[in-house]
């Protein structure tokens, strides 16, 4: 993918891909164009160059309600639920593509995030943050999701919280679902992931695996000082 905004591109020929039952995460430098490639991914970027697939078929030129229609679940950083509305008016709110087993795709999301099932009720905006990235996870599933992004899903949350978060990923990638993330807590997510990409100026890096990534020193020294 090479693109960007307003002509001038943030992304350079750069390529990430995550295949099903796997989770890929794409870690950098602040101002590497993470979040840049994924909205890439869904369709938010004008793209010069480049092919955007999903499940073999080119969706380069979809919308992202297009993108979403076909299976693609995105969990952006922020304003990603509706705070007034309880936590099952907002899984219904993401299954607005669905025309039928809306009732049961609830029950399977509710299996998947038991703290939810308990909540149901309840205002998503008088949850914990953790528990709002849940309700925001789970509402993206809603569509019989093909693959799920998230966008820096534990931004501001806790060390509690943030290994709830990747648990909780672990769970989805469980059920098949593949999951791209973008993620700043870069050591935590290679952990758990199977595939990486390392992004510097909007450009490929490094590629490996999660684990492959988190043990080279030169990574470590370059992103992952400081706790990250």
């Amino acid at each position: 993918m090479t693109g960007g905004y307003g002509g001038a591109d943030v992304l350079h020929d750069c390529t990430i891909g995550v295949d099903r039952g796997e989770i890929a995460v794409v870690v950098g430098p602040n101002g590497a164009g993470k979040s840049t490639a994924m909205k890439a991914v869904f369709g938010m970027l004008d793209m010069r160059e480049g092919h955007v697939r999903l499940d073999g078929e080119d969706i380069t030129n979809l919308s992202p309600q297009d993108r979403v229609a076909k299976g693609m679940g995105f969990v952006p950083q922020t304003s990603n639920i509706f705070t007034s509305m309880t936590v099952e008016e907002n899984l219904e709110m993401g299954a607005w593509t669905r025309p039928t087993g809306v009732e049961e795709r609830l029950d399977q999301m509710y299996e998947l995030f038991p703290d939810l099932a308990e909540k149901r009720g309840q205002a998503a905006g008088s949850l914990s943050g953790g528990q709002r990235q849940m309700v925001a996870m789970a509402k993206a599933l809603m569509v019989d999701a093909k693959i799920l992004l998230l966008d820096e899903p534990t931004a501001g949350l806790s060390p509690k919280y943030r290994g709830e978060i990747f648990g909780t990923i672990q769970k989805i990638k469980n059920t098949g679902v593949p999951i791209l993330i973008v993620e700043q807590n870069a050591k935590q997510a290679l952990g758990v992931s199977d595939r990486g990409y390392v992004l510097v100026d909007g450009a490929n890096r490094h590629t490996g695996t999660g684990a492959g990534l988190a043990a080279d020193p030169e990574i470590a020294r370059m992103f992952l000082g400081g706790g990250h």
